[in-house]
């Protein structure tokens, strides 16, 4: 007989809210000028990574749920030192982000040139409109020239572009010259986001 396994893993990260204290939000508020996270008690390291696809693990094994990564997401903080915490309204904890907490999987386009508006759907299906606000930015691996494209999401929050919608974003590119090089990008809300140089 076959195990299913699928039900196993929902009523596990079922009972991971509760462990680590996450509830919906509620009408509290802290003290002005305070920080809240820093007046909560430290619980340590919480057991769940985010892989580089987007997926939520709990001591190993994937959350399947969407709404509760959507809950864990809305109590995702990232510090100034880049680590990842969940800050619930009774405790906090770190947790492993391999790169970035959220996946950016379609993309939405309206307009023409300047006036163009890039719109992209994270994996937890909140859209977002790159703009002054929500910038698109392109790390080149040194050894390999390979491209990893993100764009922020909030407070130094930001999704990885999956290829596929990448190469949509090279499809859209135009050439500017920027300080003196050829270079590959693409307008949104009257921004202009390099892609890559073409020297």
């Amino acid at each position: 007989m076959t195990k299913d396994t699928s039900r196993s893993t929902d009523a596990r990260s079922t009972g991971t809210n509760e462990k680590i204290g996450v509830s919906a939000p509620s009408d509290q508020r802290p003290a002005p000028g305070a920080d809240p996270a820093q007046s909560l008690p430290f619980c340590g390291d919480f057991d769940i990574r985010i892989g580089r696809d987007g997926t939520w693990y709990y001591q190993g094994s994937p959350i399947g749920r969407k709404a509760l990564v959507r809950l864990f997401a809305s109590v995702l903080r990232r510090e100034a030192d880049g680590t990842y915490w969940l800050v619930t309204p009774v405790e906090r904890g770190r947790i492993v982000v391999d790169d970035a907490p959220f996946t950016a999987v379609e993309l939405d386009v309206s307009g023409q040139g300047e006036d163009q508006v890039l719109k992209f759907r994270t994996n937890i299906d909140d859209w977002i409109e790159a703009g002054p606000d929500h910038p698109i930015r392109v790390v080149h691996a040194p050894d390999t020239g390979e491209p990893s494209p993100y764009i922020l999401v909030r407070d130094g929050l930001e999704a990885l572009i999956v290829r596929s919608v990448y190469y949509q974003l090279v499809e859209l590119g135009v050439e500017r010259e920027i300080n003196g090089r050829h270079t590959l990008g693409v307008w949104s809300r009257q921004t202009f986001f390099p892609l890559g140089t073409l020297d």
